[in-house]
């Protein structure tokens, strides 16, 4: 049955515009959806047609708010407003390596040698301005004997301040908590502010990896520590040697994400893209454990052999992270090293994994943002449980660069995405501290200067700006975690 809305409680003016609106949206369908009405004036109409005749309303006046295409000659004034108080929002680091030069436990694989990009390099003229702003490095250069200075200070101030140092860090650059991405936690980080997220890749290599190493030299870097990280983990779970059934190989499994979530771990971390395409199959229990079995007292699989097991133990990993809320922090963009391989490595490639509606109760972070596939990472999430991260982008791409990256993202799931520094410790001179600096740094500015151009084009006012910008800063990634993140 169709009906004739007459909104008597409209002004006659503002009744006359939905008239002429009716071209507009004679192909809406209005039907009774619904027995709770409202009665105003007499006039009996559900509560459902009310509304469209509202959004309707609501449609007239998008001429006069349209979004222009050029930024106007504002956006200098507008991005000076805005630096300051987003200077002052405080930060939650989504994804970081906290830790010192020396520290073996900063990540679970190590860098192979490889060509690092012009900003990643340790001549470029910013990170002396990191070393001036964090520690009054008096130098205008990082020459090897300037450079002695600086590794004096930050001892002198790791002596005196302890398991504070770290800590002072976070307060200098308004950092309210930093995810701490490491192998294993070290005692010099307070867990209050450095949550740890740790590594579950090793799961996936427990055989005989003799081919995996032979590869190239990357894999001979990466692949024996991964076998380093599972006996670690076997060692925490007091397991000897492998299982013999594939039902207790799961259940160590289980037993360790169990083990490391009651620690403090709040989520797990992949860098398979590192050790093989990050396209996985769906293959049955079946054959994994047919696999397992054959290999798990010596032999050494075949490529697709090993694929298969793979595929398996990643789709069960991802499962376990959505029963034990534990979310799935996944590398996704470009990395290090000579045989990165982009194609196969490309975000994408997890679009089956992450749209698979058995893994609807598992949230999933994509770390990196999938640069430099970013314009169509963004879209992935869509999907409700799917987020992006920004760390590594951040530090390769200069802020001038970084802000139409930050722009496109925030035009598009402005609530999907989150802050992150990658720091790292390069090496005993350029360590964590000059790259957290430059993370936040580089993010502020980037923000701010992408808010600037969005205001100036009238796609949002400046008090909506300022939510966006504390919802990628803190809000966006603190919600994720159900409270573990305050």
């Amino acid at each position: 049955m169709n009906h004739v809305i007459v909104c008597e409680h409209l002004a006659p003016w503002k009744t006359t515009r939905l008239m002429k609106l009716r071209s507009l949206i004679s192909f809406v369908q209005l039907r009774v959806l619904s027995s709770f009405s409202c009665n105003h004036k007499g006039h009996e109409v559900t509560r459902r047609i009310c509304a469209y005749a509202l959004v309707a309303y609501g449609l007239a006046g998008v001429a006069h708010t349209q979004a222009r295409p050029l930024p106007g000659t504002d956006v200098p004034q507008i991005y000076n407003r805005l630096l300051p108080q987003i200077e002052k929002i405080p930060a939650f680091d989504h994804h970081a390596h906290p830790g010192f030069f020396d520290d073996a436990d900063v990540d679970a694989m190590a860098a192979p040698p490889g060509s690092a990009a012009l900003r990643e390099r340790d001549t470029n003229p910013e990170l002396v301005a990191a070393a001036k702003a964090l520690f009054g490095y008096p130098y205008n250069d990082l020459s090897p004997e300037h450079a002695k200075w600086l590794v004096q200070k930050k001892a002198e101030l790791k002596k005196s301040r302890g398991n504070q140092y770290f800590s002072d860090l976070l307060d200098k650059l308004n950092i309210e908590r930093g995810v701490a991405n490491r192998a294993m936690m070290a005692d010099y980080l307070d867990p209050k502010r450095f949550p740890w997220v740790f590594f579950a890749d090793s799961f996936m290599w427990p055989f005989n990896n003799q081919r995996e190493t032979a590869r190239n030299s990357d894999e001979q870097v990466y692949i024996p520590l991964q076998e380093k990280m599972l006996h670690r983990w076997m060692q925490q779970e007091n397991v000897g040697k492998l299982p013999a059934k594939f039902d207790d190989y799961l259940a160590f499994v289980s037993r360790t994400l169990e083990d490391n979530q009651k620690k403090g771990g709040i989520a797990m971390k992949f860098e398979v893209a590192y050790f093989r395409p990050t396209k996985f199959g769906d293959p049955a229990r079946e054959e994994a454990e047919d696999i397992y079995h054959r290999f798990v007292n010596g032999g050494i699989p075949n490529e697709q052999e090993y694929r298969t097991f793979q595929d398996y133990i990643f789709r069960y990993l991802v499962r376990e992270g959505g029963r034990l809320h534990l979310p799935v922090h996944i590398h996704s963009a470009v990395g290090i090293g000579d045989y990165f391989n982009l194609s196969e490595s490309n975000i994408l490639n997890l679009e089956n994994i992450l749209r698979d509606p058995r893994y609807s109760n598992t949230i999933f972070v994509m770390i990196h943002g999938g640069y430099p596939y970013d314009r169509q990472a963004i879209w992935l999430a869509a999907v409700k449980n799917v987020y992006l991260d920004t760390s590594e982008t951040e530090i390769l791409l200069y802020p001038s660069e970084f802000k139409h990256l930050l722009k496109q993202w925030l035009e598009t799931f402005p609530d999907k995405i989150t802050f992150g520094t990658d720091a790292f410790p390069y090496n005993e001179t350029l360590g964590a501290e000059e790259s957290y600096w430059l993370g936040v740094q580089s993010s502020r500015t980037a923000l701010a200067a992408a808010l600037a151009e969005m205001i100036s084009e009238g796609e949002v006012s400046e008090a909506q700006a300022l939510q966006l910008a504390h919802g990628y800063l803190h809000d966006n990634a603190v919600a994720i975690y159900e409270g573990k993140g305050h």
